[in-house]
């Protein structure tokens, strides 16, 4: 996806109360950095924001912390804080393949997966966010009760994610393909692209995974 080059990104992203430009530096102190003791959750790929700042306006006892690589989607992202900041959520700049430098083992308690890229062809492979390195990458940083929440209206990234989750030793829960009719409005927090896809008459697919911890 070809993104739009906003002038001046990360200049932008340097005045948010919420932005953290050395995201390593706080590895094994996200919870510290946040004066938060409890779960501490991560969006990867958390796009124009909606979904994780609505979170963390809801949840202030929960830590947030949203990774995306892209500067220019990240400032769309940062006007929707107010500017005092959200004192429980921390933006950083990073790609998803970079979280075991800026998470310790153990550390997150919940990763959210968003209507990632689906990478349709197969020489793309392995970008997709629930391929085998990045699966395997996760449970390195999840806690031992710790789950990927994942959604997508992409019914070719949600069967190939059938199939990856459990060949890489993880249990799945909580599987629908249609989101919306399966569960009332109040359970769930949109994302933009969740709510354009549905209005477009999109189901949306949806599960949760976590480690079978037999495999460490």
């Amino acid at each position: 996806m070809r993104m739009r080059n906003i002038p001046n990104a990360a200049d932008k992203l340097a005045l948010s109360a919420c932005y953290v430009s050395d995201p390593a530096a706080l590895k094994g102190k996200w919870r510290e950095h946040l004066h938060i003791e409890g779960p501490l959750h991560v969006e990867i790929g958390s796009g124009k924001g909606r979904f994780i700042t609505t979170l963390a306006h809801a949840q202030p006892g929960t830590a947030f912390v949203a990774i995306e690589r892209y500067t220019s989607i990240l400032t769309k992202l940062v006007r929707k804080i107010p500017e005092e900041g959200l004192t429980n959520l921390a933006v950083v700049n990073i790609d998803a393949r970079a979280l075991a430098d800026c998470f310790n083992p153990g550390e997150i308690d919940r990763i959210y997966l968003n209507f990632s890229d689906p990478w349709p062809k197969s020489r793309h492979e392995n970008r997709r966010l629930t391929y085998r390195s990045f699966l395997d990458l996760y449970r390195g940083v999840l806690s031992p009760d710790g789950e990927v929440h994942f959604k997508t209206d992409n019914a070719g990234l949600f069967d190939y994610s059938l199939e990856s989750f459990p060949a890489a030793g993880w249990r799945l829960a909580h599987v629908t393909r249609d989101l919306h009719a399966d569960l009332p409005p109040e359970g769930n927090v949109m994302t933009e692209y969740e709510e354009k896809f549905s209005a477009m008459g999109h189901p949306i697919h949806r599960l949760t995974a976590r480690p079978d911890r037999k495999e460490d």
